[in-house]
């Protein structure tokens, strides 16, 4: 099971919120290109990427620092975040992004959704995040009326491989993830899942490995490498 950092951008800062909220936001460095570095020094795979602003505005917004990370490291990099259109997912994969997330536009835009997993096939997660089982979208200020196994099962139609699967509400948390509902979307849609949200130690880490069988094929980590809860290094070993 891949164990994958995230690096939250907003502001040309790496930030981690709680349950997603821009007002409660705490600063962990103001080099993001170094953290990056730090990251792949201790082994990890591939790095998450957010911008949040590109969330909130719905356009990117720290994308000269992605290319810069990119730059400077030599894992693949995921980006999400504010991506709303064909020449945006164009233009950031052809300066080196491995894979493009896309969530609010998988509810907003599924004719770009299904165009874009057309054009660059695996290179499209789609990131589903839920609120109370609905799916959240715009940076998730905003809950929509379907669910998230509706979604898993509409972008699978379309030729989605795996998603990223977060339950907000354990987001920045360290409540542990919600592995109930991560297993039912693996089983129920036959979809690959990286798991995301409340981790917040290494049992967390080991309960999700138990499902892997089950197609849950990675797990993002934030706040707990960054307090120290979970020594990267170690997990990366551990869950290889």
């Amino acid at each position: 099971m891949l164990i994958i950092p995230a690096i939250d951008l907003k502001e040309g800062q790496c930030v981690m919120l709680f349950q997603g909220d821009p007002k409660q936001s705490t600063i962990f460095s103001d080099d993001p290109v170094q953290m990056a570095k730090t990251w792949e020094q201790q082994g990890a795979p591939i790095l998450h990427l957010v911008d949040l602003d590109g969330a909130f505005s719905g356009r990117p917004k720290n994308f000269e620092i992605v290319k810069e990370i990119i730059q400077k490291i030599n894992i693949p990099v995921q980006l999400g975040g504010g991506i709303r259109n064909m020449d945006e997912i164009d233009n950031i994969l052809a300066a080196g992004v491995q894979r493009i997330i896309l969530g609010t536009v998988a509810i907003s835009n599924p004719d770009l959704t299904k165009a874009s997993l057309e054009r660059y096939g695996d290179r499209i997660l789609i990131g589903i995040d839920a609120t109370d089982g609905l799916v959240a979208v715009d940076g998730w200020g905003t809950r929509s009326q379907k669910t998230f196994l509706d979604l898993g099962h509409e972008v699978k139609s379309w030729g989605a491989k795996r998603i990223i699967f977060t339950d907000t509400k354990r987001d920045g948390t360290l409540k542990g993830p919600n592995i109930e509902s991560t297993i039912l979307m693996a089983k129920e849609t036959g979809l690959k899942v990286i798991a995301s949200g409340g981790v917040s130690s290494m049992e967390d880490l080991l309960a999700l490995k138990e499902y892997e069988a089950l197609g849950i094929e990675g797990v993002i980590v934030g706040k707990a490498i960054y307090l120290g809860n979970i020594d990267l290094s170690q997990s990366v070993k551990l869950l290889k």
